[in-house]
Formats: structure tokens, C-alpha cells, sequence
């Protein structure tokens, strides 16, 4: 691990763990002779021709279960596995490791040891078929000069917000109707990106490459003649050795961007061994598993609105006609203290707002005065099997429910919020509902005023000033209460903080800041966001591939009277994980973190606060440990195409440490059907759980 710095702002490189290794080898050599396999578990040797393999995986599988469930583990140093409590059934167990090829799957019962032989892989084109999809798409060769690499960066998080680029499916032209009747390998991929359920919005996002998008030809015509990664993703080291993941296949084949939740972020032990649930944006459904059963089911989210059309291509290749219309358009999804799910729902036309949303008669609808709202909010009580419609006049996505027990969201340029106790009390949406513009103080007085100057404006030292951000993740700072929130436009950089303050709309406050300057790669293209409660902001960067820590306290000031966003740098820590390749000719890589989240209550085993996001093009989540300051990558190694929005812990039972605890995602992939085994391969929800070592019951 080498630390680099920059002036004030140090840089992590996350070359290797070796503090993690030392001691998690050493237990795992302390144990290595005594292998003990419990009636519930399966265990045993994986060896291969050069001896026992240390760092694979090894899954388990059953279709004895209501829903097919899976079990993976890995591997000790001495090539030793143990899959611990396993529900009833009769299993398939085989083996995934870099460098190897998959091992056939053998028939194993509960109880079993099972020694398993693994083939070493002959040459690197069949080690590579295993790899991430990171590996395969640096393969392409970006153009030698900053700009054009700065700008192609943005061009590619219009991709990695939805699906994985250099997966099998997207790294292969095949022989889809998608491509039929292609003249040239650019035109093959001219014609595959205009087939999918947003495909209208997908082909001009690569438009937007211009004669870049001759890098995917080329790229896609090197691979079929045989190019492929030399460079081997590395295998889980020190703790990654310690994670379980458990997956059960839940909803339909044509899923799309789905967001989970299992408990109320603010209590893991809200919904304690309850189901959890998935918001499927494709299917219009409500997807809900339950691990004790190991049963899946889905309901259908209500809506009165009409079928969604613009930009929908609603044919797919592999569904076949009508594949994607919806009208609900189910997107993120929370649970509250009372374990009642909130989704966001497409309830009705979007410019048929309430009246009280631009009316004088309200406070905040005569303030600022919104006159559209594409989304909506939806209850779902899992006792009652009812449903409740909350209509916002804002648009609702991802959210956080605060202390005071409101649930708070990013409306673009701006908050809203919904206060639960209110609503419960009276269901009066305009009763229960608020919301501020960002508008920064730069006239100093305390409040804002109506007459600011906008966006677009210059600013005026006499008046307060209206910016424009982003406002895709929202995350709430448990110290004081204060709303962060950041977007994910093109080359966003701007970190917003609004704090209500106790007359809103005039008592909120706005402030922004961007990362300094100075960096040996510029930091942009923000991704997601999340507050410790030390105050720490924590930000995920999905084009230059940073994290960062921005802590406010350290500020000299926060006054910004010429809206710059440079008040503050001091108060950016810059990390940058680099366990993944760079496109060729390029410091950047396509890693492409998507959301960040934060293991408020030790659920991984790290320590409270631990920050962590998901990466569109790893597999993975990859977490930072505060104390080591080490990035540790989560991976997901089967089946390919993990792609995570959600990261919901829950302790199901206290008193029994690693086991009565879980981190909850799912495969939320834009393009479910680029799971490895392609369509009808259904969707996984997924528990991670990190034991004291690789052997643990």
C-alpha cells in the first residue's frame, strides 16, 4: 500500500492488504488441520495441479428451495472451504477461481466433505472468461490526448449508469435482430444501441462519442480476433476471504433498475427476519423475498397513470414484443420504523399536480412554485397488504428518513420531504408534505429572500443566489440534521448541503463545494453520497474513479459570496482505488462506482460508519476501512453482472454475532438479461455476511 500526496489532500492507492493479510493469515494457518464440517454445512479441499488453491470460490447450489438459492464462500490458504448453514436440500457444489477454469459441479449433501479437483486454465483467454467486466472493457484504446479522454469518461457514465460495458453480451456483437442487416462494425454497434427499454435515450448517448465511437469497433473487432486481458483481477486476500454470500433468485427475466431494502436504516433490527423488498422499475412490481422461507413473490405496484412511451422501445431480442411497458415505474425503495415500504410510484400524468403546489395559499408552493412531478410516493404495509398514495409535488427517487422521521429527497436543484407523523395522523398530503430551492445565502442576512438572482445570473452581492445541481443521492448528516445531496449529470462536481432550519422554505440554507484543483487525475463525475456520524461526507466518482471524504469542520470558512464552490478545500481527504486496470493510454479505468452507501451499524464487521459503494464494472462493493484506511473489494464472482443500487443492513438476532446479521443488495441492472446466462436467467437478491475467518460456522 503506497500513500501519495498532493499539497494538503492525501491519496490512497490501493495497490495490496497487506495489513489485512498478516493476521487473517495467521488464523487461518492456526486452523488449517482441523477442518470440521457440521450436519448444516458442506466443506472440504480445493486443489488443482499446482496444490491446494487459496482465494477461489466455491458455490453450493439447490433448486430443493421454494426459489433456487445459492451459498459462496472462499477459500482458505490452504485451499480449504467450509459452507456453513445451509437450508435442507441436495446440492451442487463447484468452484470459480482466477486462473482456473470453473470446475464441474458435484453432487453434495448436508454434512458432506467434499474434496473438489480444480483444471488449471490452459492459456488466458479461458482465465479471462471469468473476469469482471472492468478487465475486458480496458481493453479499448483511448485516443492519447487529456481532453478527449476527460470527455469520453463523461461519455461512458451515460452507459455505466445503466449496465456493465465488457461483459460477455456487450463485448460480443452476436447475431440479434439488433444488429441484423449491419454493414460495418460501427454500424453494428450504431444499430445495438438503439434496441432496449430506454433505446431512443441509449442511442444518443453514444451519439455523443462522436467519431469516439470508433474506440467500441475497434474494440469489439480485437476481441474477435482473440485479444483479450492479460492482466488478472486478483483474488480475495486477508478479510475478503471471510465473506459468505448468499443469493435467491427473485422476480421476472426482463427486470430492470431495482432498488432493495430490508430495514430502516436508522434501526437494523426493524423488520428482523422479515422479507425483503425490491422495486422492479421494468415489471411494475413489488418483488419480495423471504429468507427464512426461501420463498419469492411479487405484487403489483398500483398506478392510475397512463403506460409510460417516451423514449420506451418496448421490443426486446430476447423478450420479444411489449417487453417493457409500464406505467407504475417503481424505482427506490425505503422501510420505516414501522417496517411499511416506501416506494417511489408513477401515480399519475406528471403535470397534474395538486392545486396547493403553485398556489398562494401554501407557503412553500407560494415561495417556489412547482408546476411537475414525474413520480410520486407509495406505502406498502406488509401486515394490512394495503397501499397508501402520497402526491408529491415534487419528484421523488432515492431518499433517507431522518431522526425527526421524515422521509427527505433530491428533487433537482432543491429538497422535498414527507413528514411521516403528520401523514400517519392526518393523510393530508399537503399537510404533510415541503420543500426548499438551493438558494445561498450571498447576501449575508441569515434567511433567503424571494428576488434572489438564478442560475444563469450574475451574482448580486445585495441578494441571495439560486444555484443548479444535481440531486440524485440525498443522505442526511445524523450530527445535525443537515441534507447533502449530489447528482449524477454530466461531469457533476458540485456537493450541496441544505440545512432546513426551523421555518423553511426562508430558514433553509444552502451551500456547495467541489474538490479542489490539483490532482494528479481531476476529480468528476460524481455518483452517490452518505454522512458518518462524524460528519464526514462520503462521495463515490463515477467517471474519474476517486473517493472522498469532505469534512466541514476543518472549513476556515464556508462563505461563498461568488458562488465558486472553492470556499473549503481544506476539507477534502481524496482516496482512489486502483485494484482494477486503466484503459489503455489512459490513467482512468472503468470501474464506474454507482451508489455510496454507509454500514451505520457494523453490520460487515469493520466498524461502525464504514463507507462502501457499488461499482457498475466489478461485481462488487467495495468498502473502505476507516481504521485501516484499505479499500476491500466484496465481489460477487457468480453469476456475473452484479450490479448494485442497494445496500440494506439488518440484524436479525443480536446474540449470535456474524450469523444474525447481513447486508442486503440485489442485481439492479438497467439490462437484467446481462446476467451471466443471459435471458431468462432471473435476478438474485444477495445477503453478504463476513465471518472471523474463512472457516467459521
Amino acid at each position: 500500500m503506497r500513500l501519495r500526496k498532493h499539497f494538503y489532500v492525501p491519496t490512497l492507492i490501493a495497490a495490496g492488504f497487506l495489513m489485512l493479510m498478516s493476521s487473517d493469515i495467521g488464523a487461518q494457518r492456526a486452523q488449517a488441520a482441523s477442518l470440521k464440517v457440521g450436519k448444516m454445512d458442506i466443506g472440504g479441499v480445493v486443489t488443482s495441479s499446482k496444490g491446494p488453491e487459496a482465494g477461489v470460490w466455491v458455490i453450493a447450489q439447490t433448486k430443493d428451495t421454494p426459489t433456487p438459492f445459492a451459498r459462496i464462500v472462499v477459500t482458505d490458504d490452504q485451499g480449504q472451504y467450509l459452507v456453513p448453514d445451509l437450508p435442507a436440500g441436495s446440492y451442487q457444489v463447484w468452484v470459480r477461481g482466477y486462473g482456473l477454469l470453473d470446475s464441474k459441479a458435484q453432487p453434495a449433501s448436508l454434512g458432506q466433505k467434499v474434496d473438489i479437483k480444480a483444471e488449471v486454465a490452459p492459456d488466458a483467454k479461458s482465465a479471462a472468461l471469468v473476469y469482471p467486466a472492468a478487465w475486458w472493457a480496458a481493453l479499448m484504446k483511448l485516443p492519447d490526448d487529456w481532453a478527449t479522454q476527460r470527455k469520453m469518461a463523461i461519455d461512458y457514465k451515460e452507459c455505466y449508469d445503466c449496465h456493465q460495458v465488457g461483459n460477455k453480451i456487450t463485448r460480443e456483437l452476436g447475431n440479434t435482430s439488433s444488429t441484423a442487416g449491419a454493414t460495418s462494425t460501427l454500424d453494428a454497434w450504431d444499430r445495438r444501441t438503439k434496441v432496449g427499454p430506454v433505446g431512443v435515450r441509449m442511442a444518443g448517448a453514444f451519439q455523443e462519442f462522436g467519431k469516439e465511437r470508433n474506440v467500441f469497433a475497434d474494440w469489439s473487432d480485437r476481441i474477435a480476433h482473440g485479444e483479450v486481458p492479460q492482466t488478472a483481477p486478483q483474488r480475495p486476500v486477508g478479510v475478503e476471504r471471510n465473506l459468505v454470500i448468499s443469493e435467491w433468485d427473485w422476480g421476472l427475466p426482463n427486470a430492470g433498475r431495482a432498488d432493495a431494502a430490508a430495514s430502516d436504516t436508522r434501526n437494523p433490527r426493524v423488520n428482523a427476519n422479515g422479507p425483503i423488498f425490491e422495486a422492479s422499475e421494468h415489471t411494475d412490481m413489488l418483488t419480495i423475498l423471504d429468507p427464512v422461507q426461501n420463498k419469492a413473490s411479487m405484487i403489483r405496484v398500483p398506478s392510475e397513470a397512463p403506460r409510460l412511451t417516451d423514449s420506451l422501445n418496448t421490443v426486446s431480442p430476447y423478450a420479444g414484443p411489449d417487453a417493457w411497458h409500464r406505467s407504475a415505474d417503481p424505482r427506490s425503495v425505503g422501510i420505516d420504523g414501522k417496517g411499511r415500504v416506501w416506494v417511489t410510484d408513477h401515480t399519475r400524468e406528471n403535470t397534474k399536480q395538486p392545486a396547493f403546489c403553485t398556489s398562494d395559499s401554501n407557503k412553500f408552493g407560494a415561495f417556489y412554485p412547482l408546476k411537475q412531478s414525474n413520480k410520486q410516493e407509495a406505502i406498502y404495509d406488509p401486515k394490512t397488504k394495503e397501499w397508501q398514495i402520497v402526491d408529491t409535488c415534487f419528484n421523488v427517487d432515492h431518499n433517507q428518513i431522518g431522526d425527526d422521521n421524515n422521509i427527505y429527497f433530491g428533487i433537482g436543484s432543491g429538497i422535498g420531504w414527507i413528514d411521516i407523523n403528520t401523514w400517519d395522523k392526518t393523510h393530508n398530503a399537503e399537510a404533510s408534505q415541503g420543500w426548499c430551492p438551493g438558494v445561498m445565502d450571498t447576501n449575508g442576512d441569515g434567511k433567503i429572500s424571494k428576488g434572489w438572482t438564478e442560475p444563469n445570473e450574475p451574482v448580486d452581492p445585495t441578494k441571495d443566489h439560486r444555484i443548479q445541481f444535481g440531486a440524485y443521492s440525498t443522505a442526511i448528516n445524523p450530527n445535525d440534521g443537515s441534507l447533502w445531496i449530489i447528482g449524477i449529470g454530466r461531469g457533476d462536481k458540485r456537493l450541496v448541503r441544505i440545512s432546513r432550519g426551523s421555518n423553511p422554505p426562508e430558514s433553509c440554507l444552502t451551500e456547495f463545494f467541489e474538490p479542489p484543483p490539483g490532482q494528479d487525475i481531476e476529480i468528476f463525475g460524481s455518483g452517490g453520497v452518505e454522512v458518518d456520524h462524524n460528519g464526514l461526507v462520503w462521495v463515490d466518482w463515477r467517471d474519474s474513479g476517486h473517493f472522498t471524504a469532505f469534512d466541514r469542520s476543518k472549513c476556515k470558512t464556508t462563505k461563498d459570496p461568488q458562488a465558486t464552490g472553492q470556499s473549503c478545500p481544506e476539507g477534502w481527504t481524496v482516496y482512489r482505488y486502483t485494484n482494477v486496470p486503466t484503459y489503455q493510454n489512459s490513467k482512468l479505468n472503468p470501474a464506474a462506482g454507482y451508489l455510496t452507501h454507509m454500514d451505520y451499524h457494523d453490520i460487515l464487521g469493520f466498524g461502525k460508519d464504514t463507507p462502501l459503494y457499488g461499482s457498475t464494472n466489478l461485481d462488487a462493493f467495495v468498502a473502505f476501512d476507516q481504521k485501516t484506511k484499505q479499500f476491500v473489494t466484496l465481489r460477487v464472482p457468480y453469476p456475473m453482472g452484479f450490479m448494485p443500487r442497494a445496500a440494506s443492513g439488518r440484524v436479525d438476532d443480536p446474540k449470535t454475532g456474524w450469523k444474525g446479521k447481513g447486508m442486503w443488495s440485489d442485481y439492479a441492472s438497467f439490462a437484467g438479461w446481462h446476467i451471466e446466462g443471459g435471458y431468462p436467467t432471473l435476478p438474485k437478491a444477495v445477503k453478504f455476511q463476513m465471518r472471523p475467518n474463512p472457516l467459521a460456522d
